[in-house]
């Protein structure tokens, strides 16, 4: 009976983890619409209301802004929840309380933020940091959904203390490489760089400063001014992340690393690979607002994976060099 009601609770938790990532997705999803279709003062200055009504009234941007709002709301009750969740569970490894706090930090974080951005005038700068927040936010409830699929997958092992490996047995059987937990976090930290200045280039509306792919208006290097400057500048950071995520690759291939990390890396290189033909298929699409909307969801999606997959790589690193 004890094994019994211990899976019950793992499933249980698994689905409230679950529906907590999907959700901080959607978070994702409607924000960079709300950018992207000008929708940020559909509500006027108003919060939590929207132009002083709790239902508002139907204009494009009001919907895109109050739906905003609206997801952003009920994800925090579902991070709330399974934050409360995670304390009473009190597993011996503190591994999902970190992710757990984590993710309730970074979720109260961004709505503060997006608040603070609707009362007060804010620059593009500090609105650019809002997407990093979510990315990051969202990653911690993606780290927290895996962990606790391996819990439902093995519950006897949590109440023991033990570690639950996010790989099979034998894929974990190998060395890994000295120094690779640093140089993944500064290749994460640097990552986070090239996120930004991504969304300061959407927030900015700068994506037309460089017209054309892979030169910059027909320029191997452009006149660095205005919006072909910041543009310019986030091409050159994604190709300066691309070099660094291959080397990563190349080095973890060619080590005794386990099987698990060197999924993770090639996995991580696809993603940048991706994230690159998504930003050509941005470029391509810059006169056609209405697909533009879409390429940049895409290009979004991706960059978010591609950033969480780097996280549980680092992670991973770390777990196994210990052992």
């Amino acid at each position: 009976m004890q094994k019994l009601g211990m899976g019950m609770t793992a499933q249980r938790f698994r689905w409230l983890t679950l529906w907590t990532c999907i959700g901080m997705f959607l978070v994702l999803v409607v924000g960079v619409v709300v950018t992207n279709t000008e929708s940020g003062r559909g509500c006027g200055t108003d919060w939590p209301l929207c132009n002083g009504k709790f239902v508002p009234a139907y204009t494009l941007e009001s919907l895109v802004e109050y739906t905003h709002r609206a997801v952003s709301g009920i994800e925090g009750l579902l991070v709330g929840a399974v934050f409360i969740w995670t304390l009473l569970i009190k597993p011996a490894q503190k591994e999902a309380l970190i992710y757990s706090s984590a993710a309730l930090l970074f979720t109260v974080a961004q709505a503060l933020l997006g608040a603070a951005a609707v009362i007060w005038p804010t620059s593009d700068a500090v609105l650019a940091i809002h997407f990093g927040i979510s990315m990051i936010a969202f990653t911690f409830t993606w780290l927290l959904d895996s962990w606790a699929r391996r819990w439902a997958a093995n519950p006897e092992a949590v109440a023991r203390g033990e570690s639950i490996s996010a790989a099979p047995q034998g894929k974990t059987s190998g060395a890994v490489p000295t120094g690779l937990f640093g140089s993944v976090v500064a290749i994460l930290v640097y990552c986070y760089g090239v996120v930004y200045i991504g969304a300061y280039v959407r927030h900015t509306a700068s994506a037309g400063g460089c017209y054309g792919w892979p030169l910059c208006n027909g320029e191997l290097v452009p006149k660095i001014n205005g919006a072909t400057g910041i543009a310019f500048a986030h091409r050159l950071a994604a190709v300066v992340l691309f070099i660094a995520i291959l080397a990563l690759t190349l080095w973890i291939r060619k080590s005794m690393a386990p099987r698990e990390l060197k999924t993770l890396a090639n996995a991580s290189l696809a993603l940048v690979v991706a994230q690159i033909l998504s930003g050509w298929l941005l470029t391509a699409t810059l006169d056609s607002h209405d697909i533009y909307v879409f390429t940049s969801l895409l290009h979004t999606i991706i960059i978010t994976a591609m950033f969480s997959l780097l996280c549980l790589l680092a992670i991973r690193a770390k777990q196994l060099s210990r052992r």
